[in-house]
């Protein structure tokens, strides 16, 4: 078996194209909202492909606070970018359950101990954010400080009053905007 190591896709506009060609997708789709959509962006089309995923992971590390002393995968789809953003920076990830599982340790947040943490929060796609919330509500009850959370794509508003409220800077490597425009 041969193996080849995937370059980094180092032009950002190449990568959105690239990215736009691998997950944009048209249709009727209900988001995670509750919202239908007529198009959807398709995280898993790209997070499969070791050359998209390593390359955002690329793109992404400049965006973390220099603080950050570990990364918070969001259950499922932020839990591949937040590894490879790992391997890109040497920083630990926690793997971080929508509910806690119900045997073993019981927890939600899987890895290293978060009590006193700075963590960033790492999501695929951004909508609403309404599983940032949860998640970040439930990651700082367990000790974890967080104000910044990055996503591969931003369909929604990142100014949202809710992030505001939250004390949450979201920080994307593209909009949908972008990704379409590209």
């Amino acid at each position: 078996m041969t193996f080849t190591v995937n370059k980094i896709i180092e032009n950002k506009i190449e990568l959105a194209q690239k990215m736009f060609s691998a997950c944009y997708l048209k249709g009727t789709f209900k988001l995670r909202s509750g919202q239908i959509s007529n198009e959807y962006f398709d995280k898993y089309r790209f997070e499969s492909q070791p050359e998209l995923l390593r390359s955002v992971a690329f793109h992404l590390k400049s965006q973390l606070p220099s603080d950050t002393q570990a990364l918070a995968g969001l259950e499922m789809g932020g839990i591949p970018i937040a590894t490879a953003l790992s391997l890109e920076t040497g920083l630990p990830v926690v793997f971080v359950r929508k509910t806690p599982k119900e045997y073993g340790t019981c927890l939600f947040a899987e890895g290293i101990d978060i009590q006193n943490k700075k963590l960033c929060v790492i999501e695929d796609v951004i909508t609403t954010g309404g599983q940032v919330l949860i998640s970040t509500e439930d990651l700082r009850k367990s000790g974890a400080i967080i104000d910044t959370v990055l996503c591969a794509i931003l369909r929604g508003d990142k100014n949202n009053p809710q992030f505001k409220n939250a004390n949450l800077t979201i920080k994307s490597l593209f909009s949908a905007d972008e990704l379409k425009q590209a």
